[in-house]
């Protein structure tokens, strides 16, 4: 009874998952959002969303290295970003959204930049997909 199918964790929910098909890959994907973006700044981030013609969204992260020395530093707020889009991916419909570090994000605690993303991804929900 020591099969590997009996050992195998059992598979994470659709939803709760981040599979390549929700990261922004290529150098086109980021510039569409930065070439006419929807904004919603907080303590830590500034996220920037645009329609993506999809059924789901897709997640860029642009940490840069001038609000964040240290590499920890940057990998702790990726990491953060990373956790909080997988979490609430199931209710952004269909939306490129970037994250950008805003200064003093990595003397922040972890709880206060949860929060900030909550916020960013309540608007994103509210918002319609297609502009009228």
């Amino acid at each position: 009874m020591n099969r590997a199918e009996d050992r195998a964790e059992p598979p994470a929910e659709p939803d709760q998952t981040f599979p390549r098909t929700c990261r922004l890959t290529l150098s086109r994907q980021f510039r569409d959002v930065f070439a006419e973006p929807r904004r919603r700044s907080g303590a830590g981030f500034l996220v920037l969303y645009r329609e993506n013609q999809l059924e789901h969204p897709r997640l860029g992260l642009a940490i840069a290295k001038k609000c964040a020395r240290r590499a920890v530093d940057r990998a702790r707020l990726k990491r953060i970003v990373r956790e909080s889009f997988r979490l609430n991916r199931s209710r952004l419909g269909g939306w490129d959204i970037v994250v950008l570090c805003a200064s003093g994000a990595p003397a922040m605690p972890n709880q206060r930049l949860f929060a900030t993303l909550a916020r960013a991804w309540d608007t994103i929900e509210k918002q319609p997909c297609v502009e009228s």
